[in-house]
Protein backbone atom coordinates (compact mmCIF):
# COMPACT_ATOMS: atom_id res chain seq x y z
CA UNK A 1 0.00 0.00 0.00
CA UNK A 2 1.08 3.45 -1.06
CA UNK A 3 1.42 6.21 1.64
CA UNK A 4 0.04 9.34 0.30
CA UNK A 5 1.55 13.49 1.28
CA UNK A 6 1.02 16.27 -0.06
CA UNK A 7 4.29 17.14 0.14
CA UNK A 8 7.55 14.72 0.73
CA UNK A 9 11.11 16.31 1.51
CA UNK A 10 13.96 14.22 0.56
CA UNK A 11 17.11 15.16 2.76
CA UNK A 12 16.93 17.11 6.24
CA UNK A 13 19.16 19.37 5.96
CA UNK A 14 18.72 23.42 6.34
CA UNK A 15 16.81 23.34 3.34
CA UNK A 16 14.66 20.08 3.61
CA UNK A 17 13.93 20.19 7.10
CA UNK A 18 12.47 23.78 7.26
CA UNK A 19 11.22 23.44 3.95
CA UNK A 20 9.11 20.57 5.71
CA UNK A 21 8.44 22.41 8.64
CA UNK A 22 7.08 25.24 6.60
CA UNK A 23 4.55 22.96 4.65
CA UNK A 24 3.29 21.94 7.80
CA UNK A 25 2.60 25.04 8.99
CA UNK A 26 0.83 25.83 5.57
CA UNK A 27 -1.49 23.17 6.49
CA UNK A 28 -0.21 20.27 4.32
CA UNK A 29 0.43 16.73 4.52
CA UNK A 30 4.22 16.43 5.17
CA UNK A 31 6.86 13.57 5.47
CA UNK A 32 10.74 13.93 5.68
CA UNK A 33 13.04 11.20 4.54
CA UNK A 34 16.78 11.92 5.96
CA UNK A 35 19.30 8.95 6.65
CA UNK A 36 21.29 11.43 8.69
CA UNK A 37 22.83 8.83 11.52
CA UNK A 38 24.28 10.07 14.62
CA UNK A 39 26.89 8.87 16.89
CA UNK A 40 24.26 7.19 18.93
CA UNK A 41 23.02 5.34 15.75
CA UNK A 42 19.66 6.81 15.89
CA UNK A 43 18.50 9.20 13.16
CA UNK A 44 19.59 12.92 13.21
CA UNK A 45 18.14 15.23 11.65
CA UNK A 46 19.87 18.63 10.19
CA UNK A 47 21.89 17.67 7.62
CA UNK A 48 25.63 18.43 7.34
CA UNK A 49 25.49 21.72 8.44
CA UNK A 50 24.01 20.84 11.94
CA UNK A 51 25.59 17.61 12.28
CA UNK A 52 29.36 17.19 10.94
CA UNK A 53 29.90 21.24 9.56
CA UNK A 54 28.27 24.81 9.87
CA UNK A 55 27.91 24.00 13.75
CA UNK A 56 30.15 21.50 15.61
CA UNK A 57 33.15 23.69 13.76
CA UNK A 58 31.68 26.59 15.17
CA UNK A 59 31.56 24.62 18.47
CA UNK A 60 35.31 23.89 18.14
CA UNK A 61 35.93 27.07 16.98
CA UNK A 62 34.80 28.78 20.36
CA UNK A 63 36.78 26.46 22.07
CA UNK A 64 40.18 26.74 20.60
CA UNK A 65 39.41 30.80 20.72
CA UNK A 66 39.02 30.40 24.42
CA UNK A 67 42.01 28.58 24.43
CA UNK A 68 43.90 30.72 22.65
CA UNK A 69 42.88 33.67 24.74
CA UNK A 70 43.82 32.08 27.69
CA UNK A 71 47.10 31.71 26.52
CA UNK A 72 47.55 34.72 24.66
CA UNK A 73 45.52 37.87 25.68
CA UNK A 74 44.25 37.58 29.12
CA UNK A 75 47.38 38.87 30.70
CA UNK A 76 46.96 42.39 28.78
CA UNK A 77 43.76 42.03 31.36
CA UNK A 78 45.46 41.67 34.26
CA UNK A 79 44.15 38.24 34.22
CA UNK A 80 47.18 35.44 35.05
CA UNK A 81 46.69 31.85 34.25
CA UNK A 82 49.42 30.19 34.91
CA UNK A 83 50.31 26.35 32.64
CA UNK A 84 46.69 26.54 30.66
CA UNK A 85 45.87 23.04 28.93
CA UNK A 86 42.99 21.76 27.19
CA UNK A 87 40.81 18.49 27.41
CA UNK A 88 40.39 17.41 24.04
CA UNK A 89 38.14 14.72 25.01
CA UNK A 90 35.82 17.45 26.94
CA UNK A 91 35.86 19.74 24.06
CA UNK A 92 34.54 17.24 21.89
CA UNK A 93 32.08 15.82 24.02
CA UNK A 94 30.68 19.77 24.85
CA UNK A 95 30.77 19.71 20.82
CA UNK A 96 28.70 16.79 20.43
CA UNK A 97 25.95 18.20 23.28
CA UNK A 98 25.66 21.04 21.10
CA UNK A 99 24.66 18.95 18.45
CA UNK A 100 22.60 16.39 20.23
CA UNK A 101 20.56 19.62 21.23
CA UNK A 102 19.91 21.08 18.08
CA UNK A 103 19.07 17.79 16.34
CA UNK A 104 16.84 17.11 19.10
CA UNK A 105 15.24 20.16 18.52
CA UNK A 106 14.61 19.75 15.15
CA UNK A 107 13.38 16.41 15.88
CA UNK A 108 10.40 17.80 18.43
CA UNK A 109 9.63 20.87 15.90
CA UNK A 110 8.82 17.98 13.35
CA UNK A 111 6.67 16.32 16.11
CA UNK A 112 4.61 19.46 17.13
CA UNK A 113 3.91 20.15 12.90
CA UNK A 114 2.75 16.23 12.76
CA UNK A 115 5.46 15.60 10.14
CA UNK A 116 6.33 12.12 9.45
CA UNK A 117 9.87 11.32 10.09
CA UNK A 118 11.49 8.25 7.75
CA UNK A 119 14.86 7.18 8.50
CA UNK A 120 16.48 5.99 5.63
CA UNK A 121 17.51 6.72 1.35
CA UNK A 122 14.90 8.23 -0.68
CA UNK A 123 14.70 7.60 -4.17
CA UNK A 124 12.34 9.52 -6.85
CA UNK A 125 10.55 7.46 -9.32
CA UNK A 126 8.29 8.36 -12.06
CA UNK A 127 5.15 10.29 -11.34
CA UNK A 128 6.21 11.35 -8.09
CA UNK A 129 6.55 8.44 -6.47
CA UNK A 130 9.12 7.61 -3.79
CA UNK A 131 11.14 4.35 -3.07
CA UNK A 132 12.10 4.51 0.81
CA UNK A 133 14.60 1.74 2.29
CA UNK A 134 14.73 1.99 5.80
CA UNK A 135 17.68 2.44 7.91
CA UNK A 136 19.99 -0.96 8.40
CA UNK A 137 17.48 -2.72 6.43
CA UNK A 138 15.87 -3.59 3.20
CA UNK A 139 12.41 -2.61 4.69
CA UNK A 140 10.99 -0.80 1.62
CA UNK A 141 8.13 1.38 1.16
CA UNK A 142 6.20 3.13 -1.50
CA UNK A 143 5.02 6.87 -0.62
CA UNK A 144 3.51 9.16 -3.05
CA UNK A 145 2.36 12.98 -2.90
CA UNK A 146 1.78 15.98 -5.04
CA UNK A 147 4.70 17.70 -4.49
CA UNK A 148 8.57 16.41 -3.74
CA UNK A 149 11.05 18.83 -2.77
CA UNK A 150 14.57 17.25 -3.04
CA UNK A 151 17.26 18.55 -0.75
CA UNK A 152 19.86 15.83 -1.17
CA UNK A 153 22.71 18.45 0.40
CA UNK A 154 26.22 17.79 -0.85
CA UNK A 155 29.40 15.15 -0.34
CA UNK A 156 33.20 16.12 0.29
CA UNK A 157 35.43 16.15 -3.00
CA UNK A 158 38.10 14.10 -3.65
CA UNK A 159 41.02 14.05 -4.99
CA UNK A 160 43.17 11.43 -7.43
CA UNK A 161 45.52 9.75 -5.56
CA UNK A 162 44.76 11.07 -2.23
CA UNK A 163 42.79 8.27 -0.22
CA UNK A 164 40.67 9.02 2.65
CA UNK A 165 41.46 6.73 5.42
CA UNK A 166 39.29 7.89 8.14
CA UNK A 167 42.63 8.21 10.50
CA UNK A 168 45.12 9.64 8.62
CA UNK A 169 43.87 11.24 6.24
CA UNK A 170 40.08 12.79 6.79
CA UNK A 171 37.56 14.86 5.56
CA UNK A 172 35.95 17.58 7.84
CA UNK A 173 34.11 15.25 10.14
CA UNK A 174 37.09 13.38 10.76
CA UNK A 175 38.82 17.11 11.90
CA UNK A 176 35.82 17.33 14.10
CA UNK A 177 36.04 14.33 15.75
CA UNK A 178 40.25 14.18 15.86
CA UNK A 179 41.43 12.53 19.53
CA UNK A 180 44.58 14.49 20.05
CA UNK A 181 46.26 17.37 18.88
CA UNK A 182 48.38 16.34 16.13
CA UNK A 183 51.87 18.20 16.12
CA UNK A 184 52.10 18.64 12.52
CA UNK A 185 48.47 19.16 10.48
CA UNK A 186 48.45 19.33 6.29
CA UNK A 187 45.55 20.56 4.97
CA UNK A 188 44.58 20.81 1.24
CA UNK A 189 42.74 23.70 0.55
CA UNK A 190 42.53 27.13 1.57
CA UNK A 191 39.33 27.99 2.05
CA UNK A 192 36.38 28.52 4.33
CA UNK A 193 36.78 24.76 5.38
CA UNK A 194 40.69 24.76 5.43
CA UNK A 195 40.50 27.57 6.92
CA UNK A 196 38.17 27.53 9.96
CA UNK A 197 39.34 23.73 10.61
CA UNK A 198 42.93 24.39 10.38
CA UNK A 199 42.54 27.72 12.48
CA UNK A 200 40.92 25.66 15.36
CA UNK A 201 44.02 22.55 15.63
CA UNK A 202 46.60 25.46 15.20
CA UNK A 203 45.12 27.26 18.04
CA UNK A 204 44.97 24.06 19.96
CA UNK A 205 48.82 23.51 18.78
CA UNK A 206 49.28 22.14 15.76
CA UNK A 207 51.38 23.14 13.03
CA UNK A 208 49.14 23.88 10.99
CA UNK A 209 50.30 23.71 6.76
CA UNK A 210 47.76 25.03 4.10
CA UNK A 211 48.27 23.41 0.52
CA UNK A 212 46.30 25.43 -1.74
CA UNK A 213 46.48 25.25 -5.37
CA UNK A 214 44.96 28.31 -6.84
CA UNK A 215 48.03 31.47 -6.94
CA UNK A 216 46.01 33.51 -5.34
CA UNK A 217 44.25 33.28 -1.71
CA UNK A 218 40.30 33.35 -1.13
CA UNK A 219 39.75 34.85 -4.83
CA UNK A 220 36.10 35.06 -4.28
CA UNK A 221 36.63 37.36 -1.27
CA UNK A 222 37.26 41.04 -2.16
CA UNK A 223 41.14 41.07 -2.99
CA UNK A 224 41.77 44.33 -0.27
CA UNK A 225 40.09 41.61 2.55
CA UNK A 226 41.93 38.72 1.36
CA UNK A 227 45.26 40.42 1.75
CA UNK A 228 44.15 41.47 4.77
CA UNK A 229 43.49 38.00 5.75
CA UNK A 230 46.41 36.19 4.22
CA UNK A 231 48.68 38.82 6.50
CA UNK A 232 46.49 38.16 9.53
CA UNK A 233 46.14 34.53 9.05
CA UNK A 234 50.15 34.21 8.58
CA UNK A 235 50.89 36.20 11.51
CA UNK A 236 48.92 33.95 13.70
CA UNK A 237 51.12 30.98 12.30
CA UNK A 238 49.35 29.49 9.69
CA UNK A 239 51.77 28.49 6.83
CA UNK A 240 49.65 29.11 3.43
CA UNK A 241 51.57 28.27 0.85
CA UNK A 242 49.79 28.93 -2.41
CA UNK A 243 49.99 27.74 -6.10
CA UNK A 244 50.74 24.21 -4.38
CA UNK A 245 49.28 21.13 -6.27
CA UNK A 246 49.35 17.50 -4.41
CA UNK A 247 50.22 15.09 -6.85
CA UNK A 248 49.79 12.20 -3.98
CA UNK A 249 49.62 11.39 -0.17
CA UNK A 250 50.11 8.18 1.11
CA UNK A 251 50.14 6.96 5.02
CA UNK A 252 54.11 5.80 6.17
CA UNK A 253 55.14 4.58 9.20
CA UNK A 254 52.43 6.33 11.03
CA UNK A 255 52.78 9.91 9.11
CA UNK A 256 51.08 11.35 6.11
CA UNK A 257 53.44 11.53 3.02
CA UNK A 258 52.59 14.11 0.61
CA UNK A 259 53.62 14.60 -2.58
CA UNK A 260 53.28 18.21 -4.36
CA UNK A 261 54.41 20.61 -6.95
CA UNK A 262 55.19 23.98 -7.01
CA UNK A 263 57.21 27.09 -8.47
CA UNK A 264 60.06 25.16 -7.42
CA UNK A 265 59.29 21.98 -8.84
CA UNK A 266 58.09 18.74 -6.85
CA UNK A 267 59.04 17.95 -3.65
CA UNK A 268 57.46 15.47 -0.73
CA UNK A 269 56.43 17.03 2.76
CA UNK A 270 55.48 15.30 6.09
CA UNK A 271 52.37 15.32 8.46
CA UNK A 272 50.66 13.39 11.29
CA UNK A 273 47.06 13.74 9.78
CA UNK A 274 46.23 15.22 6.45
CA UNK A 275 43.03 17.12 6.14
CA UNK A 276 41.03 17.01 2.71
CA UNK A 277 39.06 21.00 1.99
CA UNK A 278 39.33 21.11 -1.41
CA UNK A 279 35.33 21.60 -1.42
CA UNK A 280 32.00 19.97 -1.52
CA UNK A 281 29.34 18.95 -4.28
CA UNK A 282 25.97 17.59 -5.11
CA UNK A 283 25.48 14.45 -3.38
CA UNK A 284 22.78 12.79 -6.22
CA UNK A 285 23.62 9.61 -6.07
CA UNK A 286 20.92 6.77 -5.48
CA UNK A 287 18.97 9.86 -5.62
CA UNK A 288 16.73 9.60 -9.01
CA UNK A 289 15.41 6.65 -10.78
CA UNK A 290 16.14 6.33 -13.99
CA UNK A 291 12.85 7.39 -15.11
CA UNK A 292 12.22 10.17 -12.79
CA UNK A 293 12.34 12.39 -15.64
CA UNK A 294 14.65 15.29 -13.64
CA UNK A 295 17.68 16.13 -15.36
CA UNK A 296 20.93 17.03 -14.15
CA UNK A 297 23.79 19.55 -15.07
CA UNK A 298 27.71 19.08 -16.32
CA UNK A 299 28.42 19.89 -12.50
CA UNK A 300 25.90 17.17 -11.24
CA UNK A 301 23.27 19.80 -10.04
CA UNK A 302 19.98 19.41 -10.32
CA UNK A 303 18.20 21.28 -13.29
CA UNK A 304 16.25 24.34 -11.82
CA UNK A 305 14.47 27.46 -12.44
CA UNK A 306 14.45 30.68 -11.08
CA UNK A 307 11.25 28.96 -8.31
CA UNK A 308 13.45 25.68 -8.18
CA UNK A 309 11.19 23.94 -10.28
CA UNK A 310 13.07 20.97 -11.78
CA UNK A 311 11.99 19.80 -15.44
CA UNK A 312 9.27 17.55 -13.93
CA UNK A 313 5.64 19.12 -12.97
CA UNK A 314 5.55 18.89 -9.09
CA UNK A 315 9.53 18.18 -8.45
CA UNK A 316 11.73 20.58 -6.38
CA UNK A 317 15.05 20.98 -5.56
CA UNK A 318 16.91 23.63 -3.09
CA UNK A 319 20.35 23.53 -1.47
CA UNK A 320 23.48 22.30 -1.79
CA UNK A 321 22.19 19.91 -4.92
CA UNK A 322 21.26 22.88 -7.00
CA UNK A 323 22.87 26.07 -8.72
CA UNK A 324 24.12 29.02 -6.04
CA UNK A 325 26.55 29.28 -2.96
CA UNK A 326 26.43 26.22 -0.70
CA UNK A 327 25.40 28.16 1.94
CA UNK A 328 23.08 26.77 4.97
CA UNK A 329 21.15 29.82 4.41
CA UNK A 330 20.28 29.99 1.21
CA UNK A 331 19.15 26.52 1.51
CA UNK A 332 16.49 27.35 4.25
CA UNK A 333 15.10 30.23 2.56
CA UNK A 334 15.03 28.23 -1.19
CA UNK A 335 13.46 25.83 1.54
CA UNK A 336 10.67 28.64 2.91
CA UNK A 337 10.16 29.78 -0.50
CA UNK A 338 9.28 26.28 -2.35
CA UNK A 339 6.84 25.57 0.67
CA UNK A 340 4.93 28.78 -0.03
CA UNK A 341 5.22 28.67 -3.61
CA UNK A 342 3.47 24.86 -3.27
CA UNK A 343 0.88 26.45 -1.05
CA UNK A 344 -0.22 29.21 -3.37
CA UNK A 345 1.28 32.14 -2.32
CA UNK A 346 4.36 34.33 -3.84
CA UNK A 347 7.65 33.65 -2.73
CA UNK A 348 11.41 34.28 -4.36
CA UNK A 349 14.70 34.60 -3.15
CA UNK A 350 17.53 37.57 -3.88
CA UNK A 351 20.08 35.44 -4.70
CA UNK A 352 22.00 38.66 -4.69
CA UNK A 353 22.09 39.59 -1.30
CA UNK A 354 22.91 36.21 0.20
CA UNK A 355 25.69 37.02 2.39
CA UNK A 356 29.01 35.06 2.76
CA UNK A 357 30.80 34.07 6.68
CA UNK A 358 33.85 33.12 7.37
CA UNK A 359 34.24 31.92 10.95
CA UNK A 360 38.18 32.53 11.49
CA UNK A 361 39.55 35.22 14.21
CA UNK A 362 39.12 37.60 12.57
CA UNK A 363 36.20 36.78 11.29
CA UNK A 364 35.60 37.24 7.05
CA UNK A 365 31.92 38.58 5.86
CA UNK A 366 30.14 40.01 2.92
CA UNK A 367 27.45 40.55 0.56
CA UNK A 368 27.38 41.79 -3.12
CA UNK A 369 29.92 42.50 -5.43
CA UNK A 370 33.51 43.06 -4.77
CA UNK A 371 35.64 45.63 -6.42
CA UNK A 372 37.13 43.29 -8.97
CA UNK A 373 34.11 42.15 -10.16
CA UNK A 374 32.72 45.58 -10.23
CA UNK A 375 35.77 46.96 -12.97
CA UNK A 376 35.27 43.54 -14.48
CA UNK A 377 31.86 44.34 -15.30
CA UNK A 378 32.45 48.04 -16.06
CA UNK A 379 30.17 49.67 -13.47
CA UNK A 380 31.04 53.34 -11.96
CA UNK A 381 31.32 53.05 -8.13
CA UNK A 382 32.46 54.80 -5.37
CA UNK A 383 34.36 53.37 -2.23
CA UNK A 384 34.59 54.06 1.26
CA UNK A 385 36.26 52.02 4.34
CA UNK A 386 37.00 52.18 8.22
CA UNK A 387 39.59 50.16 10.35
CA UNK A 388 38.49 48.56 13.25
CA UNK A 389 41.70 49.97 14.93
CA UNK A 390 39.66 53.61 15.15
CA UNK A 391 36.54 52.49 16.76
CA UNK A 392 36.89 52.71 20.68
CA UNK A 393 35.27 49.27 21.01
CA UNK A 394 37.51 47.19 18.63
CA UNK A 395 40.03 48.90 20.92
CA UNK A 396 38.52 48.25 24.66
CA UNK A 397 37.66 44.52 23.36
CA UNK A 398 41.31 44.09 22.58
CA UNK A 399 40.37 42.51 19.35
CA UNK A 400 40.57 45.72 16.52
CA UNK A 401 42.03 44.12 13.40
CA UNK A 402 40.43 44.16 10.12
CA UNK A 403 37.91 46.68 8.22
CA UNK A 404 34.73 47.48 6.66
CA UNK A 405 34.94 48.11 3.47
CA UNK A 406 31.37 49.80 0.98
CA UNK A 407 31.26 49.83 -2.13
CA UNK A 408 28.65 52.44 -4.01
CA UNK A 409 27.04 52.91 -7.41
CA UNK A 410 28.61 56.47 -8.29
CA UNK A 411 25.29 57.93 -9.95
CA UNK A 412 22.75 56.43 -8.01
CA UNK A 413 24.88 55.22 -4.17
CA UNK A 414 23.12 52.23 -4.23
CA UNK A 415 25.25 50.21 -2.06
CA UNK A 416 26.83 47.54 -4.18
CA UNK A 417 29.00 45.20 -1.97
CA UNK A 418 30.31 45.21 1.76
CA UNK A 419 33.32 43.74 2.57
CA UNK A 420 34.14 43.18 6.08
CA UNK A 421 37.15 41.69 8.54
CA UNK A 422 37.24 42.13 11.51
CA UNK A 423 35.49 41.18 15.37
CA UNK A 424 31.84 40.11 14.96
CA UNK A 425 31.30 40.27 11.27
CA UNK A 426 28.94 37.54 10.76
CA UNK A 427 26.78 39.90 12.35
CA UNK A 428 27.66 43.22 11.28
CA UNK A 429 27.06 41.82 7.45
CA UNK A 430 23.21 41.67 8.39
CA UNK A 431 22.73 45.71 8.29
CA UNK A 432 24.01 46.23 5.26
CA UNK A 433 22.33 43.05 3.96
CA UNK A 434 18.82 44.51 5.13
CA UNK A 435 20.28 47.85 3.28
CA UNK A 436 20.27 46.24 -0.19
CA UNK A 437 17.83 44.09 -0.14
CA UNK A 438 15.83 47.22 0.36
CA UNK A 439 18.11 48.66 -2.53
CA UNK A 440 19.29 51.32 0.01
CA UNK A 441 22.31 53.36 -0.65
CA UNK A 442 25.17 54.25 1.35
CA UNK A 443 23.64 58.16 2.80
CA UNK A 444 21.04 56.02 4.15
CA UNK A 445 23.56 54.16 6.46
CA UNK A 446 25.78 57.00 6.66
CA UNK A 447 22.79 59.21 8.14
CA UNK A 448 21.24 56.53 10.42
CA UNK A 449 22.21 56.67 14.17
CA UNK A 450 24.81 53.95 15.18
CA UNK A 451 25.32 53.54 19.27
CA UNK A 452 28.65 54.20 20.62
CA UNK A 453 30.64 52.41 21.63
CA UNK A 454 29.99 49.69 19.40
CA UNK A 455 31.65 47.56 15.95
CA UNK A 456 28.68 48.79 14.11
CA UNK A 457 30.26 52.04 14.49
CA UNK A 458 33.28 51.02 11.81
CA UNK A 459 30.01 50.28 9.36
CA UNK A 460 28.63 53.57 9.47
CA UNK A 461 32.01 55.34 9.11
CA UNK A 462 32.82 53.27 6.24
CA UNK A 463 29.15 54.48 4.66
CA UNK A 464 30.33 58.25 5.41
CA UNK A 465 33.80 57.75 4.09
CA UNK A 466 32.37 57.07 0.51
CA UNK A 467 31.09 60.35 0.74
CA UNK A 468 34.54 61.55 1.77
CA UNK A 469 33.24 62.74 5.46
CA UNK A 470 34.00 60.09 7.85
CA UNK A 471 34.83 61.51 11.09
CA UNK A 472 37.29 59.39 12.66
CA UNK A 473 39.59 58.91 9.93
CA UNK A 474 41.13 60.84 6.92
CA UNK A 475 39.46 61.06 3.61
Amino acid sequence: MTEKYDVIVIGGGPGGYVAAIRAAQLGLSTACIDMNTGKDGKAALGGTCLNVGCIPSKALLDSSKHFHHVQHDYAAHGINVADASIDISTMIARKDGVVSKLTGGVAQLFKANKIKQFHGRGRLLANRQVEFTAHASDEKISLEAKNIILAAGSVPISIPNVEYDKKYIIDNEGALDLTEVPPRLGVIGAGVIGLELGSVWQRLGSEVTLLEALPTFLPTADQDVSKQAERLFKKQGLDIRLGTLVKSASVVDDEVRVTLEDKNGESQINFDRLLVAVGRKPYTQGLLADDSGVELNERGQINVNDQSQTSVPGVWAVGDCVRGPMLAHKASEEGIAVAELIAGKAAHIHFDTVPWVIYTDPEIAWVGKTEQQLKEEGVSYRSGSFPFAATGRGLAMGDAAGMVKMLADEDTDEILGVHIIGPSASELIAECVVTMEFHGASEDLARIVHAHPTLSEAVHEAALHVDGRAIHRGN
